[in-house]
């Protein structure tokens, strides 16, 4: 635990927390400032500040966490759709440095529904794609 970190202090229990889901590695809690019904944070109780830091153990084990509760989410939300995010980077939108997962619940009527992740497409050409695709290979 960094002691610095506010979600190392969320997810080890020094800052009380809506949690709805706990083990060894991990707890669940609603986001403070949730974008949808049910907007929960997947949080390590390791310090870990990114993807690019995270231990392949625990990166592992998120996901199908994730999946865990979005099938939850299904059941007892009625929700109509579900986001997985996971920000890394201040140009991707992460604000805390502390590896966490992001899971949304969607709805169809919802009033936020365009504006919710902000997505735009960045207008690349054909042979662009075919460049960063190679380069990445």
């Amino acid at each position: 635990m960094k002691d610095d970190c506010i979600f190392c202090k969320l997810a080890n229990g020094v800052i009380p927390t809506n949690s709805i889901y706990e083990d060894d590695d991990f707890k669940v809690i609603m986001d403070a400032n949730p974008v949808s019904k049910g907007h929960a944070l997947i949080l390590p109780k390791e310090h870990y500040a990114d993807i690019y830091d995270v231990d392949e153990a625990v990166a592992e084990k998120m996901y199908p966490l994730a999946k865990k509760l979005a099938k939850k989410m299904k059941e007892v939300l009625n929700c109509d759709g579900v986001n997985v995010l996971q920000n890394t980077g201040e140009a991707a939108g992460q604000s805390v440095f502390h590896i966490h997962m992001h899971v949304i619940p969607r709805y169809k009527d919802a009033k936020n529904n365009e504006k919710l992740l902000g997505f735009v497409a960045a207008g690349l050409s054909e042979d662009e794609i075919k460049e960063i695709a190679e380069a990445l290979r």
